[in-house]
């Protein structure tokens, strides 16, 4: 990397690069990492995370170029972050349950943040940390295990459900009273958050169902659309309730 780099006989490309200019390069490996993962395709993963590892590779190179840290920081950190958060392992901590883990984790990450915060002179909330750009189910699920972690959370699933149900009667009566287009959104929203409560509480990630439930929905389309062309027909051309019967098809024929 320190040779990709050089000022004077390294790669144009990976000269001119910033943290900025790589950032989307990261995101897309991320997900080429996940993809190789659900396809079940190991050499293929073995392959995407070393591209992954490259993408640290390079910022650390970039940052030590500028003074700041080092790959080896970066290792070291983790190594020290792992070990402090884990006293049931490193430590005489007795040994934890996989929902007491959990708990504990959040309880030291929180301990971490209000230190850091007394340090720097700045308001601590449990919600510091969580970056905005996430995803939205997964900064959904952060925030609320967040708050779930002092105590801000439904004691049981039957909660969750009435939840869901009620924010679904608030869009049914935005839609039913003409209200404005803001007013649906944040109806909307409510409901997905509610959706994401749900999916938290009986420990699915909501960002993983969804991105299945979209390949269901592409394979049965797809496969609609060929038992169409089979007839010599296309959607345009078909009724919703003869396609309809045929999704009906395609789900029973999986």
């Amino acid at each position: 990397m320190s040779k990709l780099r050089d000022p004077e006989t390294g790669c144009p490309w990976d000269r001119e690069q910033t943290f900025t200019s790589i950032l989307p390069f990261t995101i897309e490996e991320v997900y080429e990492v996940a993809d190789a993962i659900e396809r079940g395709n190991m050499e293929e993963l073995c392959d995407e995370l070393g591209d992954l590892l490259f993408q640290i590779v390079f910022y650390a190179q970039m940052s030590n170029e500028s003074g700041h840290f080092d790959f080896g920081d970066i290792v070291s950190k983790v190594v020290d972050k792992l070990t402090r958060r884990h006293p049931h392992v490193f430590g005489n901590q007795q040994s934890l349950t996989t929902e007491q883990q959990q708990i504990a984790w959040e309880q030291h990450k929180l301990k971490e943040r209000r230190e850091s915060s007394r340090d720097s002179g700045h308001y601590s909330s449990v919600l510091d940390g969580i970056p905005h750009g996430l995803l939205s189910f997964i900064r959904a699920v952060k925030l609320q295990r967040r708050a779930a972690s002092v105590g801000f959370d439904w004691p049981e699933i039957r909660s969750v459900l009435d939840k869901v149900a009620e924010e679904i009667t608030e869009v049914e009566e935005v839609l039913q009273t003409g209200a404005d287009r803001g007013r649906l959104v944040h109806e909307i929203g409510d409901l997905l958050l509610a959706v994401t409560n749900l999916a938290r509480h009986v420990d699915i990630d909501p960002e993983l169902a969804l991105h299945q439930a979209n390949n269901r929905f592409e394979q049965r389309f797809r496969r609609l659309e060929s038992s169409l062309a089979q007839q010599g027909r296309n959607p345009h051309e078909t009724t919703l309730e003869e396609m309809e019967t045929l999704w009906q098809e395609v789900k029973l024929l999986e």
